[in-house]
């Protein structure tokens, strides 16, 4: 399914201010030139590679707040370590099919205090009037942590272009699952569009999913069985021995 708001973005040589200055060092960064051409894509790759700063990029790029969340808290204060701007962001441009109605930027890192924000304004009666049932009879700060995530989700996860920085990060498996077939509703109906960062080889098989390796300097198309998360986790599970003896043979020289 063709991607319904965002075609593609691109780097502007004009507006980098220095080649050899974060992020415009990371050698994805250079030259980058993306094109989305489905509506689920997803950014793969080990810790460092660039694909978080990419998606906090492209985020800030559709006019969604740099600390997480959708267009009602751009002006919100987060206690949390996330840049509120990107250099990134100011040097790109999109190619856009048509402006979503709706956004939302979820971080991995912006759930507690979604939570503390939503209380001080008020509870759900001051969240944009959509604020499903769940918040309004149990406060996320009452859920367990992975429960919270997914009740954010649950709530956001509907349409519009949804931005999602490693969201299984406090998730277990069979959540993962529930979340993967969440977004694969959402992007039936065609008025959705997900951009991706994660290393769970679970969301990787959304149906009809692109995957975009950031790994080796540059931004690639792959395939799950490609990946090295794939890989590892498959390995490890299949034969845990063989792993652990390489495992303890490494700890045992250092």
């Amino acid at each position: 399914m063709r991607p319904p708001f965002l075609s593609g973005a691109y780097l502007v040589p004009e507006r980098v201010p220095a080649t050899d200055r974060y992020p415009f060092s990371l050698p994805v960064i250079r030259g980058l030139d993306l094109e989305f051409d489905r509506a689920v894509t997803m950014f793969v790759g080990e810790n460092g590679c660039g694909k978080s700063t990419l998606l906090h990029a492209l985020a800030i790029l559709m006019r969604l707040p740099g600390g997480g969340g959708g267009r009602a808290e751009l002006n919100a204060v987060y206690d949390t370590a996330a840049p509120v701007t990107s250099e990134l962001a100011t040097a790109m441009r999109p190619r856009l099919r048509k402006h979503p109605r709706s956004a939302w930027y979820f971080r991995a890192d912006m759930n507690n205090h979604f939570a503390a924000a939503l209380v001080k304004r008020g509870g759900h009666h001051a969240y944009d009037g959509d604020i499903d049932a769940l918040f309004a009879r149990r406060k996320l700060h009452t859920l367990s942590h992975g429960e919270a995530f997914l009740a954010t989700l649950n709530n956001r996860a509907r349409s519009g272009m949804l931005f999602f920085d490693e969201p299984e990060s406090a998730l277990s498996p069979q959540r993962q699952l529930s979340l993967a077939a969440l977004l694969a509703a959402a992007v039936k109906r065609g008025d959705t569009q997900v951009i991706l960062a994660t290393h769970s080889p679970i969301l990787m098989t959304v149906p009809g999913a692109r995957l975009l390796s950031f790994d080796g300097g540059r931004i690639t198309p792959t395939t799950l069985e490609d990946t090295s998360h794939y890989q590892v986790a498959k390995g490890v599970l299949d034969c845990p021995e063989r792993w652990w003896k390489h495992l303890i043979a490494e700890v045992d020289t250092v």
